[in-house]
Protein backbone atom coordinates (compact mmCIF):
# COMPACT_ATOMS: atom_id res chain seq x y z
CA UNK A 1 0.00 0.00 0.00
CA UNK A 2 2.65 2.47 0.66
CA UNK A 3 4.62 1.78 -2.68
CA UNK A 4 1.56 2.58 -4.53
CA UNK A 5 1.09 6.15 -2.62
CA UNK A 6 4.77 6.91 -2.87
CA UNK A 7 4.90 5.94 -6.50
CA UNK A 8 1.94 8.14 -6.76
CA UNK A 9 3.80 10.75 -5.11
CA UNK A 10 6.66 9.98 -7.91
CA UNK A 11 4.42 10.45 -10.72
CA UNK A 12 2.66 13.75 -9.17
CA UNK A 13 6.11 15.27 -8.56
CA UNK A 14 7.62 14.64 -11.57
CA UNK A 15 3.98 15.89 -13.59
CA UNK A 16 4.08 19.05 -11.13
CA UNK A 17 7.74 19.88 -12.65
CA UNK A 18 7.20 19.51 -15.99
CA UNK A 19 3.92 22.03 -15.49
CA UNK A 20 6.06 24.65 -14.08
CA UNK A 21 9.03 24.41 -16.58
CA UNK A 22 5.93 24.57 -19.59
CA UNK A 23 5.11 27.84 -17.62
CA UNK A 24 7.32 31.59 -18.79
CA UNK A 25 8.20 33.62 -16.63
CA UNK A 26 6.71 37.32 -16.40
CA UNK A 27 5.04 37.53 -20.39
CA UNK A 28 3.14 33.61 -19.88
CA UNK A 29 3.12 31.16 -22.62
CA UNK A 30 1.69 33.61 -24.99
CA UNK A 31 4.31 35.80 -25.29
CA UNK A 32 6.74 33.12 -25.93
CA UNK A 33 4.83 32.70 -29.17
CA UNK A 34 4.83 35.80 -30.19
CA UNK A 35 2.48 37.95 -27.81
CA UNK A 36 3.35 41.15 -26.21
CA UNK A 37 1.04 42.30 -24.64
CA UNK A 38 1.39 44.44 -21.45
CA UNK A 39 -2.05 43.28 -19.68
CA UNK A 40 -4.32 40.58 -20.25
CA UNK A 41 -6.74 37.33 -19.06
CA UNK A 42 -4.61 33.92 -19.69
CA UNK A 43 -6.55 32.12 -21.83
CA UNK A 44 -6.33 28.98 -23.84
CA UNK A 45 -3.10 26.50 -22.82
CA UNK A 46 -1.97 29.26 -20.70
CA UNK A 47 -4.90 28.79 -18.70
CA UNK A 48 -5.20 24.84 -18.92
CA UNK A 49 -1.61 24.86 -17.51
CA UNK A 50 -2.55 27.00 -14.87
CA UNK A 51 -4.75 25.09 -13.55
CA UNK A 52 -3.32 22.21 -13.72
CA UNK A 53 -0.43 23.55 -11.73
CA UNK A 54 -2.82 24.15 -8.95
CA UNK A 55 -4.49 20.52 -8.86
CA UNK A 56 -0.81 19.37 -9.30
CA UNK A 57 0.38 20.77 -6.44
CA UNK A 58 -2.89 20.39 -4.35
CA UNK A 59 -2.35 16.40 -5.00
CA UNK A 60 1.28 16.50 -4.17
CA UNK A 61 0.29 18.13 -0.77
CA UNK A 62 -2.39 15.66 -0.25
CA UNK A 63 0.28 12.37 -1.21
CA UNK A 64 2.46 14.37 1.10
CA UNK A 65 0.55 13.78 3.89
CA UNK A 66 -0.94 10.19 3.01
CA UNK A 67 2.73 9.45 3.03
CA UNK A 68 3.77 10.53 6.26
CA UNK A 69 0.80 8.51 8.28
CA UNK A 70 1.21 5.70 6.22
CA UNK A 71 3.05 2.92 7.97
Amino acid sequence: MKLTFILIHILVSASLIGVILLQSGKGGLGKAFGGDQAYRTRRGAEKLIFRATIALAVLFFITSMVNMFIR
